[in-house]
């Protein structure tokens, strides 16, 4: 086979220490490494991992705002998988997380939405 799996999903958030705390500090990723990166706008690179999940923060000057587009052409979210849909949104309602989309049922399993600090959608799936 030559293509095995995704390596990692890159982000340039708006501030990296609020981003990294965000993931670490409420969603679990720990921080893989970090590294100093000397190409402007780039500062640093920082990979932060969730089990076989790796998110790839690039820290850098001055950033772009996001579109608030969601049909835009690109990259529309990450999903991560949950053991309990219900205990997730407890977990993540008592740490402050405002809920975007409420979790509803599809039948093969359940699915809601929070965002990051930048408003990039992350999926919670939990699969029955």
């Amino acid at each position: 086979m030559i293509f095995k799996r995704v390596d990692h999903i890159e982000i340039v958030p708006t501030h990296a220490e609020e981003t990294i705390d965000f993931y670490v500090g409420i969603l679990n990723f720990k921080i893989k490494s970090r590294v100093e990166v000397r190409i402007p706008p780039m500062r640093e690179v920082i990979y932060l991992k969730l089990g076989d999940t790796v998110i790839e923060v690039i820290h850098a000057d001055n950033p772009g705002p996001k579109s608030e587009n969601p049909w835009e052409v690109g990259y529309r979210a990450i999903a991560l998988e949950v053991d309990d849909m219900t205990r997730a949104v407890d977990y993540l309602k008592g740490k402050g997380v405002a809920i975007a989309r409420e979790p509803v049922d599809l039948g093969d399993s359940f699915r809601g939405e929070i965002r990051d600090p930048d408003g990039l959608i992350i999926e919670l799936r939990q699969w029955k």
